[in-house]
């Protein structure tokens, strides 16, 4: 059986994490600008290129925002640190790894 307060810190920490790595990364994904003379085509295509791909990986930090909300009602539920699909227990060393986890290594596999 998990440590509760232990999986509830380490939620609150990813959480904080995530939310620090998205102030950091605002601005690359704002929009990116049409003046051809300031910044050439080529330039231009890697910076709306690189923009899609801070949108991404905003999108997987809204993901685990997601993925964080489930587990801490799991938590409030009792149903923190066992596998929705066969009901074993996830052992801590997944959960350290990956808090969020709703499924045990072999369930996860298939």
């Amino acid at each position: 059986m998990p440590d509760m307060n232990k999986a509830q810190r380490r939620l609150e920490e990813r959480r904080t994490e995530l939310a620090e790595l998205s102030a950091l990364s605002a601005e690359a994904r704002d929009p990116v600008a049409l003046d051809q003379q300031s910044v050439g085509r080529l330039s231009r295509m890697d910076a709306m290129q690189q923009q899609a791909m801070n949108k991404a990986t905003e999108a997987k930090r809204s993901a685990d925002l997601v993925r964080i909300e489930a587990a801490e009602r799991r938590l409030r539920d009792g149903e923190y640190g066992f596998c929705e699909d066969c009901g074993e227990t996830i052992p801590d060393g997944r959960l350290e790894i990956d808090p969020m986890a709703e499924m045990c290594v072999r369930c996860a596999g298939r």
